[in-house]
């Protein structure tokens, strides 16, 4: 197939349109560089440099690349930027989503995978968390990003361009050269790992007073690998809706910075500070439906896998994508 990946100079992205390209399949990718990194871009991928909020120029892609399917991570996705400024988030990931959606009516292009985000639960009663329970975000990322899931349905009820959402919460770890580079950074394992570098002085923990087993926030960390997989996977044509992407298992910040500190093989100086608001107790992912339906599962998302790969990366990369 001929896949369009947006955002696909970025951290997810700039992976799954690596596995596409192993695959066999063709892939553009579009990004605005914002957040992106050209370097990271997969060789033998098309590059077009545009901004999914400019419409026109997104329309000029379908034209004269006509994509058979498009895989959708280009958005703004920082849970406490959110917070503060709100209107980028609607503006950024539905505005651009919706010009994206338009152009692959006017070409013919009829299916998509979507980047969504665990945060559409909010603050779930009881973990793992399955498709079927409510969806009711605490943060403006998350209400953009079930906004756009609801987008998407009726685009499929009205121009059957069918959808697939992937819900997932804490990716990590790198694949191969491809690996965790943000300004700002706000991932829980790149941070740890620079403050072992010495590029952050220390690692501040939000929070240690949240109704979980040691006071710090737990999240499903899953290999950055194991997502781009799925997202392969997702292209499938029996697959339709949202599907949870997980490892049924959770992890503390405190099990993280102590998992890091066994990995480089020594203390890595912490503090305790505030909570960031929009934050919640315990996101924690059922992946039953996706391996009934897509025989899709976790493969190499153990934390020390996931730790080791982030470390390797990070140092070949202490500065990042701007390293040598």
């Amino acid at each position: 197939m001929k896949l369009l990946v947006t955002g696909g100079a970025g951290y997810i992205g700039s992976a799954t349109a690596q596995l596409l390209l192993e695959a066999g399949h063709e892939v553009i990718v579009l990004d605005n560089l914002s957040m992106g990194h050209p370097e990271a871009v997969p060789d033998g991928a098309d590059f077009v440099e545009a901004d999914l909020l400019d419409a026109p120029a997104v329309g000029d892609v379908f034209r004269t690349h006509k994509p058979d399917g498009v895989l959708h991570f280009a958005a703004s996705s920082l849970v406490h930027e959110s917070m503060r400024d709100p209107a980028k988030y609607f503006r950024n990931n539905v505005g651009g989503a919706v010009n994206l959606l338009e152009a692959m009516r006017e070409a013919g292009t009829r299916a998509i995978v979507f980047s969504s985000t665990a945060a559409t639960y909010g603050v779930p009663a009881t973990v793992p968390i399955t498709e079927a329970m409510p969806t009711v975000p605490v943060n403006p990322y998350g209400e953009s990003k079930l906004m756009i899931e609801k987008i998407l349905r009726w685009f499929y009820e009205i121009h059957r361009i069918r959808w697939v959402a992937l819900r997932y919460f804490n990716a990590c770890g790198a694949l191969d050269e491809l690996g965790e580079d943000h300004d700002p950074e706000t991932h829980v394992i790149p941070l740890v790992l620079l403050t072992a570098l010495g590029k952050l002085e220390t690692f501040t923990i939000f929070g240690d007073d949240y109704p979980t087993p040691d006071g710090t926030c737990v999240r499903d960390y899953i290999h950055i690998r194991d997502l781009a997989r799925a997202h392969v996977v997702a292209l499938d044509e029996k697959a339709t809706g949202a599907y949870n992407l997980g490892t049924r298992t959770g992890n503390s910040v405190k099990e993280v910075l102590e998992t890091a500190e066994k990995v480089v093989g020594r203390p890595i100086p912490h503090e305790i500070g505030p909570r960031r608001p929009g934050d919640p107790p315990s996101l924690v992912a059922d992946h039953e439906r996706i391996t009934r339906e897509l025989g899709w599962r976790p493969e190499c998302s153990t934390l020390d896998e996931i730790i080791e790969s982030a470390w390797a990366w990070h140092s070949a990369h202490p500065d990042g994508y701007g390293s040598g």
